[in-house]
Parts: C-alpha cells; sequence; structure tokens
C-alpha cells in the first residue's frame, strides 16, 4: 500500500530537520500504538537524507552495540565504530560527535526497551545530548510503542530526559477520509457498508487497513474470511498488544478489558465480576496510563457524576476481544468457519454499534462542533430515554441531536421526537435543536 496522509507530520519533522540541519541538533519523540506507521512515517520523512536507523530489541546491550555498530560503519562515511563496543553510552557519543561534521538523521526505535535493558543508558543521553547538541547537526527521532514509558521518559520531571525534546509527535489512526481514499483506489466502486466494514475491523489502525488491501479484501466477507484464516495475524494480535504494553502482569487488565467488551461497562458491575481485585485502579490506569478505555458520561454532566460507563476507545481491540477472546475455543480447535460464520452472523449488530463511533469521529473531525457526546437518564423503564449523539455547533447556539440506525426504515421518526423533547427539557432548553438520523447513507 502506498504512503498515505500524515501531512502535518511530516510538515513537523521537516521544520525540525531544517533546524538541526542548518543551526544545531533537534531531538523529536514520535509515540503511538504498535501497528500505527511510525516506521513508515519516519522513513518517508528521511528518504531524501541520511539516515541511521537503531531498532532496540529486548536483548542484550553487548549485542546490541554491535548490530548497531555494523549499521552505524554502514551508513556514516565520517565515521568508524568498533564493533567491540559493548556500551550504548559510548556509541551514542560518537555518534554526536560525528554530528559536529556531517548531517544526519539518527532514528532509534523502540526506545523505551532500555528501561528493561540497562535504564542507566537515559542519564548517560541526557549527559551528552547537552555536550553537543549546540555544536552538532543530527535529527534525533526517538521512537516508541509504549506510551506510558515514552511518556515518563520524557515528562516525568524525576527522569534524565525531561525536558529535553524539541517537539512530541502521537500518531493517530488514519482518519475517515483518508480510509475513504484507500478504499477509492484499491475499489473505486466501494459501498459505504465496505467503508463501514474497514473502520469496524481496523479503526483506522495503518497496518491492518494495509493487510486487507493486500489481500484484495475491500468487502465484509473477504476481510472476515481473511482474519479467521489459519495463519491469520489478527488472531494473536490483541495478545502481543497487550503484553507490550503491560508485561507478563497483564491479566487483571486483560480480564477487565474482556469484561467492558462484553458489556459489563459500568464500575459496580466491573466490580462484581473482578471480585475482590481493586478493580478501580486498573480502570485508572486502561484509562489515564495506557489510553485503551475512555470514560463516558452524559453529556454536560459533572466531572464526579455516577452515571458513568466505559468503553474499550481501541476500536481493533474492542473487535478482537467480543470474537478472539470470546471464543478462544474454537481457535484453539482450529474451527476458523464456525468463527467465521459467528463473526458474520453477529456483523449487522456489531457494526451498527460501530455506526455511532463513526459518526462521532467524523463529526470531530470536521471541527465544526464545540463539544460532542451521548446522553442518557439513568432512570429505566417507560422513563428511559438514551441519545446516541449529541454535537454543539461552534455558534454555541444550535445542538445537533442524532439517533444512529443502519437503515433509515428502522427509524421510528416518533420515538425519535419524544427522546428529543425529553432532552430539551433536561439539557438543551437554550439551545436551538437539529434533529437528525443518521444511516449507512450518511458516511
Amino acid at each position: 500500500m502506498k504512503f498515505y496522509d500524515r501531512k502535518e507530520e511530516l510538515a513537523l519533522l521537516e521544520r525540525r530537520r531544517n533546524v538541526a540541519f542548518n543551526d544545531h541538533s533537534q531531538m523529536t519523540v514520535l509515540t503511538g500504538r504498535r501497528r500505527i506507521g511510525k516506521t513508515m512515517l519516519i522513513k518517508k520523512s528521511c528518504e531524501q537524507s541520511p539516515m541511521v536507523y537503531l531498532f532496540v530489541s529486548r536483548s542484550n546491550e553487548a549485542m546490541l552495540c554491535h548490530v548497531f555498530a555494523k549499521a552505524i560503519n554502514e551508513t556514516l562515511k565520517s565515521v568508524f565504530v568498533p564493533e567491540s563496543t559493548e556500551s550504548f553510552a559510548d556509541l551514542f557519543e560518537i555518534l554526536m560527535r560525528a554530528g559536529k561534521t556531517e548531517k544526519f538523521n539518527l532514528v532509534i526505535d523502540e526506545f523505551q526497551e532500555f528501561f528493561y535493558i540497562n535504564p542507566s543508558v537515559y542519564s548517560r543521553i541526557q549527559d551528552i545530548w547537552d555536550r553537543y547538541k549546540d555544536s552538532t547537526h543530527i535529527n534525533f527521532i526517538a521512537s516508541g510503542s509504549v506510551y506510558t514509558l515514552m511518556t515518563r521518559i520524557f515528562r516525568d520531571a524525576r527522569e534524565p530526559l525531561y525536558g529535553r525534546c524539541d517537539s512530541i509527535i502521537k500518531l493517530r489512526p488514519f482518519t475517515t477520509d483518508v480510509l475513504k481514499e484507500i478504499l477509492a483506489d484499491h475499489k473505486p466502486d466501494y459501498t459505504n457498508e465496505d467503508l463501514l466494514a474497514l473502520y469496524t475491523f481496523t479503526g483506522g489502525v495503518p497496518k491492518y487497513v494495509d493487510l486487507f488491501m493486500q489481500n484484495g479484501c475491500t468487502e465484509v466477507e473477504t476481510m472476515i474470511s481473511l482474519m479467521v484464516q489459519a495463519d491469520s495475524p489478527f488472531i494473536d494480535e490483541g495478545n502481543a498488544l497487550l503484553i507490550q504494553k503491560f508485561g507478563k502482569k497483564y491479566g487483571n487488565y486483560f480480564a477487565a478489558l474482556a469484561d467492558i467488551a462484553g458489556g459489563r461497562n459500568t464500575l459496580p458491575e466491573l466490580e462484581k465480576s473482578m471480585g475482590e481485585t481493586n478493580i478501580a485502579g486498573h480502570i485508572r490506569r486502561l484509562e489515564e496510563d495506557y489510553e485503551l478505555i475512555a470514560k463516558k458520561r452524559p453529556i454536560f454532566a459533572k466531572e464526579g457524576t455516577q452515571t458513568v460507563r466505559f468503553e474499550i476507545s481501541d476500536l481493533f481491540l474492542r473487535f478482537w476481544f467480543r470474537y478472539f477472546v470470546k471464543y478462544r475455543p474454537l481457535v484453539e480447535l482450529e474451527n476458523y468457519k464456525l468463527l467465521g460464520d459467528l463473526i458474520m452472523k453477529d456483523y449487522h449488530t456489531y457494526s451498527g454499534q460501530t455506526l455511532e463511533m463513526y459518526f462521532n469521529q467524523q463529526m470531530a473531525e470536521s471541527k465544526k462542533y464545540l463539544n460532542i457526546g451521548s446522553w442518557w437518564q439513568a432512570k429505566k423503564g417507560k422513563n428511559a430515554c438514551e441519545i446516541d449523539i449529541v454535537g454543539i455547533l461552534a455558534d454555541g447556539e444550535t445542538a445537533v441531536v442524532a439517533e444512529v440506525k443502519r437503515q433509515r426504515k428502522n427509524f421510528d421518526p416518533e420515538n425519535f421526537a419524544k427522546k428529543v423533547e425529553t432532552i430539551r427539557t433536561k439539557v438543551l432548553s437554550k439551545y436551538k435543536i437539529e434533529p437528525r438520523c443518521l444511516t449507512l447513507e450518511d458516511m
């Protein structure tokens, strides 16, 4: 798949490189979840200038330095790194010295892995960087997939590299418009059902999108078929992603995510399911540190409201828990056909829920709204009222109140009108209300 989008990120990286090559060294931090396209972005940005690329695998420091020395010696002509070098700090200082006479990009990928190899590396880098950055011309990019560790390294005042980076880029999934562009390139006559399937299964994560496009999977049936093959990379992707984030002690986080994916999305429900485990602490870390779940409260509700629901914000993980975890016995029995049949049978219901998330994202990307959310009453029975999407337009006077349905024929105008009057009375009395029904046709 060709390189798509990332115009703002490329522009920022170019500005940093220009400063580094013409004035003094710059340090940029690039973060983002696994498979989000960090390495592709870096390579695209650096394709017209020399680049030393070092990938930090969880290995022995001396062995890493041996591999790094070979890579450096093959890239830079003005420097020689002895392959006997066993300290990364020594190797880093050699590179910084080379920056006095040579302009190049220095990329250290999975930079957070030094935490497990030799944490003292960060203080040594800080010392070397401070001594050489003003007299050298290196465009240093530190990239990492574990957001919590990368944040700690560069934003925790107690860490040696705090305040050293010139820019921090957090790479996010493709926007809805980019997904449309990709589908149009691979299937000019794509339908909105195809678009919803791509969004539902990938959440816009570039690597997953690329896997579908490489294999010619541009509609629901072929996408599901690819995911449930015996050698499918999708089957264990969730495990790999979570283990990378949490390490070996991922059990309670895994259980909490599985509960939320299964519909137990309030704190009391999670506490009941998890027993004596201190689930509140795990939920807080899943939301604030790992950004894997989001807290939903009715729009305009106060911060401390007890009317809170949790949802998995990573769409791929949401899907993975719903099917690959729930039906794990089928995977272990290699009964992939039945797994695919179950996903296909449930697809219309599941993707209908995802369609609401799609419209939320599309509205946010339009930059026309001051606030976007949903609204519901805690009451049950006849007094229950739930609004899928409420968006406050930029004029501060108009509220879009929307109900999301896959097909317009399933929309009940009279029932929706009653809901609109309820929310008008409760929280929107000061706003002009624009009621809408959003369907596949509006994607």
